[in-house]
């Protein structure tokens, strides 16, 4: 079927591109998880987790139970690691799809360990990973209980601790301090484990920040002092941006990041086309509750998108799009469907002519960053928040 002219271009090509890059930065110190997580940062899982398995990755992130078994399907030989838990009843799931996941409660150990014993499977064949609060007090358990945790597992259980997982909350900010304690207690973590008579393989820790600021060497030393393996579980810069770090750098900023700004392209193109054009003249009101009032004659262009696409409300009478190589601003209220646009000065434009809303046309880019400074947000969520009903096309 035929849909409205909304739609998001993924360039696979370039997101494998990224992943290459990534994990060339990460070499030789830890090997990279691609996260795929909320629908591959609203990307698109279906296109962009193959698009990693392509470009060199053997371990995806995903949040839940239900990301990991769409991810299984599309990428059948990956490693999954599930970072956002497990709830009552997935256990089942998560061993019929083979997934990988991160516990933290006593109910999540059991939850799993009652699938793996009704699947038959031998003792210390399931792998987990046991996430670590080290700091953000969000999920994970605190090192200093990480015994208690332990005492849960039998001698026979299926389960397997395979590694030791942390997410380093202030890798952005440029200091490193918080994330130099994070992995003080991380290493007090590891200890812990081995002093319960558990050994773990790996540790995952760090996302793009961290390896962009060149975390991934201090992460690999302390892997190396108990024996294991470092993975470091980049998502934003998958798709083509590097994160602002904030306070910034002092002096030059570090090589992987400078690299970064460099390499890095953009996966994900937003765009739509030009419903009809109309002729105003002054005083007339454009929009719900006239907040755009001409004060000259324009030419304006309506849009088939609207904050129910996820292009924010907020963006209304202070953000421009991109029309036939020119910034076209935003006129008027956005609504739920709807955009309309100043194209007044723009000549030759007719229906149908492509508008991109985040993207490159021409020599003028609006990035996600553009989105995120004018809507109050971060781009993480620009990404996110584009509605299913957009259709994502690879390219």
């Amino acid at each position: 079927m035929t849909t409205r002219p909304c739609w998001v271009e993924i360039d696979t090509h370039a997101l494998e591109e990224n992943f290459r890059f990534l994990a060339e930065i990460a070499t030789p110190h830890a090997e990279l998880l691609a996260v795929v997580k909320a629908d591959a940062y609203g990307h698109g899982l279906a296109l962009c987790a193959p698009a990693a398995v392509r470009a060199g990755a053997r371990w995806l992130g995903v949040t839940s139970v239900e990301e990991g078994v769409e991810a299984r399907i599309v990428c059948p030989s990956a490693r999954i690691l599930i970072m956002g838990g497990v709830f009552p009843g997935q256990g089942v799931d998560v061993v019929r799809s083979q997934l990988t996941p991160s516990l933290w409660e006593p109910f999540q150990i059991a939850e799993i360990e009652e699938a793996a014993r009704a699947a038959g499977l031998a003792p210390g064949s399931f792998p987990i990973h046991v996430e670590i609060d080290t700091g953000m007090s969000r999920q994970g358990v605190l090192p200093s209980c990480l015994a208690t945790l332990l005492a849960s597992f039998g001698a026979d259980s299926p389960l397997r601790i395979e590694g030791l997982m942390t997410h380093l909350f202030a890798a952005d900010e440029a200091d490193e301090r918080v994330t130099h304690e994070q992995l003080n207690r991380l290493d007090e973590a590891v200890r812990n484990l081995e002093t319960s008579g558990h050994h773990a393989e790996l540790i995952t820790a760090g996302a793009t920040a961290a390896l962009l600021a060149g975390a991934a060497p201090a992460i690999a030393a302390l892997a190396a002092r108990h024996g294991l393996r470092a993975i470091l579980r980049p998502g934003l810069a998958v798709y083509g941006l590097a994160p602002e770090f904030d306070p910034p750098f002092t002096g030059p900023e570090p090589a992987p990041l400078a690299s970064a700004h460099q390499r890095l392209q953009p996966v994900l193109s937003w765009k739509t086309r030009i419903t009809c054009l109309r002729s105003i003249e002054p005083g007339a009101v454009v929009g719900y509750n006239g907040t755009f009032v001409a004060t000259e004659p324009m030419q304006i262009a309506l849009l088939p998108v609207g904050y129910a696409d996820g292009l924010d409300r907020k963006l209304g009478n202070h953000f421009s799009v991109l029309v036939a190589g020119q910034r076209a601003p935003i006129i008027g209220r956005i609504s739920m469907d709807q955009a309309t646009i100043d194209v007044t000065g723009i000549p030759g434009l007719a229906p149908g002519d492509e508008v991109v809303l985040l993207g490159t046309q021409g020599t003028e880019t609006v990035s996600a960053f553009h989105h995120a400074d004018a809507s109050g947000t971060i781009p993480w969520e620009v990404f996110t928040r584009i509605a299913p009903r957009v259709t994502r096309r690879a390219v």
